[in-house]
């Protein structure tokens, strides 16, 4: 029997006040699939990152993480999730890395990435150290461990944050918007660790408006406009003969001049 999705969401609302972000979306990504999430800003993208994290409240709809469903108290924007030992279990399997890199400025590099697994898990420094220094090996800053966030370039940054993510031991990373923040040379450095993640089959959602990442390492592709899923499949379908006019029509204004 096959395994149930890692991550899975069905028929999911959200919206803030009046204003409708998502309107009934379905998406699911099984162990080791690669799922990009594209569109326009204000498509929604990012909201449902937030949202399968727990991090946002959904209004209507399931999610589900390896077969578990999220358990809720209360209807629409009353809504919340009702058991917080259970959102702590989910949040620590499924480790979210950031636009805006997210670390602990007075925290070393090796401090920020040990941090969460000493204080959240419990574990023993013992343990989590070795672990620590070895992702920064494989995310190609070992030699910076022991400096501070504002003393690394951008790239670097994100790098440690894509480290600190990984020491959780997840079961399934959440980009959003990962090299958004970087200018095209150091954008390639975050690429390169993250195109290995995935040769390593990690399971990951990501939200990206660079396009040739998306080509370059999903399994599938979800386009979403105006909160609701306009086209999905292979990434050779979805770049190389799109169906959708809207999906043509992003395509064509994300192309390099």
């Amino acid at each position: 029997m096959q395994d149930p999705p890692v991550i899975e969401i069905r028929g999911l609302h959200k919206s803030y006040g009046t204003l409708d972000v998502l309107k009934g979306v379905d998406i699911h990504a099984n162990r080791g699939d690669v799922v990009a999430l594209i569109g326009s800003s204000g498509s929604g993208k990012s909201t449902l990152l937030r949202c399968c994290n727990l991090l946002e409240d959904s209004q209507q709809g399931e999610i589900l993480f390896n077969g578990e469903p999220v358990a809720w108290r209360g209807t629409g924007h009353n809504r919340h999730p009702a058991d917080r030992a259970q959102v702590t279990r989910i949040r620590t399997n499924l480790s979210m890395v950031f636009q805006s890199f997210n670390l602990w400025s007075h925290m070393t590099v090796l401090q920020n990435v040990m941090e969460a697994p000493l204080t959240v898990l419990k574990q023993d420094r013992a343990t989590v150290e070795p672990r620590a220094r070895a992702l920064l090996d494989k995310v190609g800053i070992g030699d910076k461990a022991d400096v501070y966030p504002a003393q690394m370039s951008g790239g670097q940054q994100q790098r440690a944050a894509i480290a600190r993510a990984l020491c959780m031991e997840p079961r399934a990373l959440l980009f959003d918007e990962p090299t958004s923040a970087l200018d095209p040379e150091l954008e390639q450095e975050v690429v390169r660790v993250i195109k290995a993640l995935a040769e390593e089959g990690r399971t990951m959602l990501i939200v990206t408006h660079d396009m040739r990442l998306a080509a370059d390492v999903s399994d599938h592709v979800v386009f979403l406009h105006e909160g609701r899923i306009e086209e999905e499949g292979p990434p050779a379908s979805l770049f190389g003969a799109p169906r959708s006019a809207r999906l043509k029509q992003f395509l064509r204004a994300t192309e390099p001049a």
